[in-house]
């Protein structure tokens, strides 16, 4: 499968790390992202076991007013969620039990899927880059050593950075507007990704 892609795009890249407090925050952060999204655009999703990618997928389907329950699609690798209204549809697809590249995502026609869809990909790495230029990538990070001294052993803070890659994502405002004394701490990072 031939895609487009430029190691151009990646050097355009921008960026914001936001502090998410609970799930409930992150269902959240994952609605106002569906305000950013649009046909064609692809979305992968870093993070490892329980961090969060799923919640934060639910609330992008929320935020898209699609059909159905987003769940893990970890078992049947994809799942297509008709939009209810006049949005695009989203595509939820676990690439975890995938070992191969992009050859080996080429059955699930995600190449055909994307110009109409939002595609959300989780454990993508190193397998859907090719697909487009331009990419959000959100990385979700458990906090490690609270620094809060009411912090509990249950502390379900996690770092999430986005990184918007390629022409699509230059001049789009990452940090959603969320207002850092309830739901997450934001932070600009310049060109390069770092903060």
């Amino acid at each position: 499968m031939e895609a487009p892609h430029s190691p151009a795009a990646e050097s355009r890249t921008r960026s914001t790390v936001i502090t998410v407090h609970s799930p409930e925050h992150m269902g959240e952060l994952g609605r106002r992202l569906a305000g950013l999204l649009r046909p064609g655009d692809l979305v992968m999703l870093t993070g490892e076991l329980g961090a969060g990618k799923t919640t934060l997928t639910r609330g992008l389907g929320a935020g898209l007013g699609v059909r159905g329950a987003v769940t893990s699609p970890t078992f049947v690798i994809a799942r297509v969620h008709p939009s209810l209204g006049s949005g695009p549809p989203l595509v939820h697809v676990d690439a975890y039990r995938l070992g191969g590249g992009l050859d080996e995502m080429e059955d699930l026609d995600l190449d055909v899927s994307l110009p109409d869809s939002v595609v959300v990909v989780e454990w993508g790495d190193g397998k859907v880059e090719e697909l487009s230029d331009d990419r959000l990538h959100v990385v979700i990070d458990r906090v490690v050593g609270a620094v809060d001294p009411l912090a509990t052993p249950e502390d379900d803070r996690r770092e999430v950075t986005l990184i918007g890659i390629g022409g699509r994502w230059a001049d789009v405002d990452l940090d959603l507007g969320v207002d850092p004394a309830s739901a997450a701490v934001v932070r600009e990072a310049d060109g390069d990704g770092r903060v």
